[in-house]
């Protein structure tokens, strides 16, 4: 077999977080490694060395140190996993030759290795899918391993990669064969780890059994000493150190002045100190063994190249050793449970106890926000302030909610997305058990020092995005509590039927105008008079809630009355109807003592609004839009999840040998989709192009009559009086020549086209490669008018047929397909056929940059796709969210 050396494969290096919830660094190996490898060799155990190798053999020789460690990166492939200075884990794959010495087989012989200390970790199952992946890159397609019996561990490893795997036994070994392909299951098993390994390293973050503060000094207000007292005023329920090079004591506590001084374990590091002083202290807690660090210190990505340097540099000696950084520029991170009592922040207002989780990249407005939610009665289970989120990001935060049982709602407050993609996969995923409310800032692009690509797409396609991945996007800040404490206190309604009762015929009047211009379905209000007080509300109240699905009670005394005997009516017809209750009562905000219910959870605490709390609004409007939020998450959980539907008529090899013939020497190359789109079932309709007006009629002969005549340039087709249609005869095609040919140049070439049956509907299919969100298709009406107010959907490719049938009917011109306003019913199953099949030619393809269906004809008996242009680009790297799981 020829032994041609590829180039040091750096994409293949990757920081990853172990199923313990620490982290390690993956990368190929490199022949200046002899010494990290024999370095490694001499910590293994006997048995090791002899699971390995079949017997014993007490150390490598020279020859096989310069055997593993020069590989070429092709046909000998090794990776190793590194902590700190040492490696750790070693896998390698070796390819077999099919017939002759020059032949490139598609198996591989594999087998890893992982030192003893670090077995357990999820070492060797995170090297073997990293190694899959580079061996998939190589034309590798399957991994055979011979192992021996009493080698459980390694014969788990296999059994549990997700791979179709089968085993065989002889001569005293079990073969196993692995096919590489990435299947569902495979997929599926990736997915799992990751969202264990990274769960587990914000909850190692989250419940530190010992806090160490860096920087803590006397002076007064300063940021150290700020978060050292706020630790202690939590009552912190593990040791605390204080760590100055200067003082003896800070706030009364014994100071120490170094990490390394302090003689019992610390799991958390908070950093209070200059910039420049940070990288020295993060490498001193690694050698501590320190499981995370809190950075709020400043003077990082957000001043400019210099500090963005420092903070990348932060994370890689962070990872490379083990800890994951919140950070830096953050306000810090805090855990209200009893157990933990954890406030490692500057905020000095912590809410208390409460069933929502809360993520914030601003330092500054995280005070704010959680001053907001103390003033409104509410509590939080944890809470993160990322800063630059050059690490932990909000989908590190929804890895942990998904598990945390003490989180019933997840905040976040976002200005950047670091991975899309991932964002939308990870919603979509636990929006269907825990309901995610976000406020999405930084529309004008990414703020200074975030570790965030930029995103091409509009805002309106963001918002498409997040509502299909069943996240509760609101426009401020007040409605993200507004929601919050509906979600948190009182259960979902059954649909969109909203009773209203008051004893104000103003403020009912105002509910049901806001019930219908949010969509919701009010019932007549109920009025029962400025007096009304608990017997009033009592009678009222369980007719109304036994034919609507949610209750806006209203109850404004003109003078004080028996506040608090309405209170428990309202509480009372909440819990016996088990329906959603919210209120305007006495024009309070928040959560009030007479509206809340005993916590279920003793352990929660007085202050903790138990499940069954009413919520309170200052206007009957604000409580109706909440509810509107709430109606439309509930609604989208009742919608089933989904499935890719298995479609015929799909060549994906053939579209692949389109691809390379396109960009055949080139790394980008505009096409005419045809080709690649008949590859996966669609036809695009032929067009001649034509240079006069006997070419045009002996076109249209071919085409068959009527045709279209039109611009050869899409964009001229797109204005008003460039498309002649309906041509029927020579004379008519010869007229309709001249006449384009005056309006557009003599230049300009003409295409013919057969014309699609009327009546009929113009729409566009596109598909964008973002370069965070990866592929994404969009859908929207080709007329003038749907482009101008930007009437179109957005979806993550591939498509499943629940998500093609939602793209068609989010549009607001959505009638006009499926019989509204006098319009036929349009062919909608083969609109949708067409979308799941772009998707998945979009998903399976990232060399599919930009590719337009346009027009695509909707008519009543079919679809007719008349033109289709696109971009092919090489990908550099791997695509958003696929591949092998690693950090950003």
């Amino acid at each position: 077999m020829s032994r041609v050396a590829h180039e040091y494969p750096a994409h293949w290096e990757a920081d990853v977080v172990l199923a313990d919830g620490g982290t390690a660094h993956i990368r190929p190996i490199r022949p200046d490694d002899a010494d990290l490898l024999r370095a490694f060799y001499s910590r293994l155990s006997e048995q090791s060395i002899y699971f390995r190798f079949f017997g014993p053999r007490p150390r490598l020789t020279d020859r096989e140190v310069h055997f593993f460690t020069h590989v070429d990166y092709d046909d000998r492939v090794a990776l190793i996993a590194t902590i700190g200075t040492e490696m750790v884990g070693v896998t390698r794959y070796d390819r077999i030759s099919d017939e002759g010495e020059d032949a490139k087989g598609d198996t591989a012989e594999v087998a890893f290795l992982v030192e003893d200390a670090h077995q357990g970790r999820g070492v060797g199952s995170v090297l073997l899918e990293h190694l899959g992946a580079a061996a998939r890159e190589r034309g590798i397609s399957r991994f055979i391993a011979d192992v021996l019996p009493a080698n459980h561990r390694m014969l788990a490893v296999f059994r549990q990669a997700g791979y179709t795997a089968e085993s065989t036994f002889s001569d005293g070994v079990v073969r196993m064969t692995l096919d590489l392909s990435l299947t569902e299951t495979a997929r599926e098993v990736i997915a799992a780890r990751e969202h264990v390994a990274e769960s587990r390293s914000i909850k190692r973050l989250l419940t530190p059994e010992s806090v160490a503060v860096i920087g803590a000094g006397r002076e007064p207000g300063g940021v150290g000493q700020t978060v050292l007292r706020n630790l202690l005023a939590a009552d912190f329920t593990g040791p605390v150190y204080p760590v100055h090079r200067h003082v003896r004591a800070v706030a009364g506590v014994r100071a120490y002045r170094s990490v390394s001084e302090i003689d019992e374990k610390v799991d958390l590091a908070v950093l209070a100190v200059p910039a420049e002083s940070v990288l020295e202290l993060v490498e001193e807690c690694a050698r501590k063994g320190v499981h995370g660090l809190v950075v709020v210190s400043s003077g990082f990505g957000e001043t400019g190249p210099e500090g963005r340097a420092r903070q990348d540099e932060l994370v890689r000696i962070a990872r490379a050793n083990g800890m994951r950084v919140v950070g830096p520029n953050c306000l810090g991170i805090a855990n209200t449970d009893p157990a933990v009592r954890l406030n490692a922040t500057l905020a000095a207002t912590m809410p208390g106890r409460g069933r929502v989780g809360f993520f914030s990249q601003s330092g500054a407005l995280g005070t704010a926000l959680l001053q907001r939610v103390a003033q409104r009665g509410m509590g939080i289970s944890t809470f993160v302030s990322a800063g630059n989120r050059a690490d932990v990001s909000g989908n590190d935060l929804l890895q942990y909610w998904e598990e945390d049982p003490a989180t019933e709602v997840i905040l976040l407050y976002l200005e950047s997305l670091g991975n899309p993609r991932k964002f939308a996969r990870l919603a979509r995923r636990i929006s269907r058990s825990k309901p995610i409310v976000l406020v999405k800032s930084g529309m004008g692009g990414v703020p200074a020092g975030h570790a965030a690509p930029a995103l091409s797409l509009p805002d309106t396609a963001l918002s498409s995005l997040f509502e299909h991945a069943g996240v509760i996007r609101v426009g401020d800040l007040s409605q993200l509590f507004d929601v919050a404490q509906l979600l948190a206190h009182q259960p979902l309604p059954a649909g969109p039927r909203v009773g209203v009762v008051s004893n104000s015929d103003a403020l009912s009047r105002l509910a049901v105008d806001a019930c219908t211009a949010a969509g919701l379905e009010p019932r007549p209000p109920v009025n029962l008079g400025a007096m009304a007080g608990a017997d009033a509300y009592r009678d009222a109240l369980p007719g109304l809630l036994a034919e609507v699905d949610a209750l806006v009670a209203i109850y404004m005394p003109p003078i004080p009355g028996d506040d608090e005997a309405v209170a428990a009516v309202l509480r009372d017809a909440a819990r016996d109807s088990g329906k959603p209750v919210l209120a305007t009562f006495r024009g309070e905000l928040g959560m009030p003592a007479p509206l809340r219910a005993e916590p279920g959870d003793p352990q929660r605490g007085a202050a903790d609004p138990g499940r069954g709390s009413i919520p309170s609004y200052p206007a009957p409007e604000e409580a109706v839009r909440a509810l509107a939020h709430v109606v439309r998450y509930a609604r989208w959980r009742e919608q089933p999840p989904g499935r890719i539907p298995d479609l015929g008529g799909i060549d994906v090899a053939g579209a692949r040998e389109v691809i390379e013939r396109e960009l055949a020497g080139r790394d980008e190359a505009e096409f005419d989709g045809a080709a690649l789109l008949a590859r996966y079932g669609i036809e695009v309709w032929p067009v001649t192009e034509v240079r006069s007006p006997e070419e045009a009629v002996a076109a249209a002969e071919r085409h068959g009559w009527p045709v279209v005549l039109k611009s050869a340039d899409p964009e001229d087709a797109r204005r008003m009086g460039t498309v002649r249609v309906g041509l029927v005869t020579p004379d008519a095609v010869r007229a309709a020549y001249a006449d384009l040919s005056g309006r557009l140049g003599a230049d300009r070439t003409l295409v013919v086209q057969h014309m699609a049956p009327h009546p009929a509907l113009a729409t566009v299919v596109r598909v964008i490669d973002d370069p965070a969100f990866g592929s994404v298709v969009s859908f929207g009406l080709g007329e003038v008018t749907a482009r101008l107010i930007g009437d179109e959907a957005y979806r993550l490719a591939p498509l499943t047929a629940e998500d093609a049938a939602a793209m068609v009917r989010s549009l607001r011109a959505a009638p006009l397909l499926l019989g509204g306003y006098g319009y036929p019913p349009m062919a909608v199953a083969e609109l949708e056929e067409l979308l799941v099949r772009v998707g998945l030619l979009a998903d399976e393809f990232p060399e599919v940059a930009r590719l337009d269906l346009d027009p695509v004809l909707v008519g009543e008996s079919g679809v007719a796709v008349l033109g289709a242009r696109g971009v092919l680009r090489r990908p550099v790297g791997p695509r958003p969210d696929h591949g092998p799981r690693r950090l950003r």
